[in-house]
């Protein structure tokens, strides 16, 4: 069950479309994980993994506890999705790549993930251009 995104009383519109928005979002993200047999989690950790990454450069990205990663990419290894390399820049540090496994399902799951797409095509072309403007300035990125 996805955890709601925003108070429970938005002082704004804009606040209550954006909330609408990120709770439909992680509906959808979670049901597309759940038909193919992964958490949440483990959808977001594989789909990370397009290209070598480092077990602490996906924790920091996430924003979360390397031990968060390190049970999650358990799991993903132990169904042959991803594979743990030595660095070869630093032997104590390990390396993510997916499989070839790892690489259909995460196709898979895009697929069928198609919340943003279809969402987007309810807008004109001009109206998405303008959408993605306003959210990169929201979030404080230039255009």
């Amino acid at each position: 069950m996805a955890v709601p995104s925003g108070p429970v009383s938005p002082s704004t519109e804009a606040e209550r479309a954006m909330f609408d928005f990120v709770d439909a979002y992680d509906r959808a993200y979670e049901v597309a994980a759940d038909r193919h047999g992964m958490t949440v989690a483990q959808a977001c950790v594989l789909g990370r993994i397009a290209r070598p990454r480092g077990m602490r450069e996906l924790a920091d990205e996430l924003g979360c506890d390397a031990s968060n990663i390190t049970q999650i990419v358990s799991r993903l290894e132990a169904r042959d999705l991803v594979e743990r390399h030595a660095d070869p820049h630093d032997r104590r540090s390990r390396r993510l790549t997916r499989t070839a496994a790892g690489d259909e399902l995460n196709a898979a799951f895009e697929k069928t993930f198609e919340f943003a797409r279809a969402a987007t095509s309810n807008l004109t072309l001009d109206e998405q251009a303008q959408l993605a403007e306003l959210l990169r300035k929201a979030l404080g990125r230039p255009s």
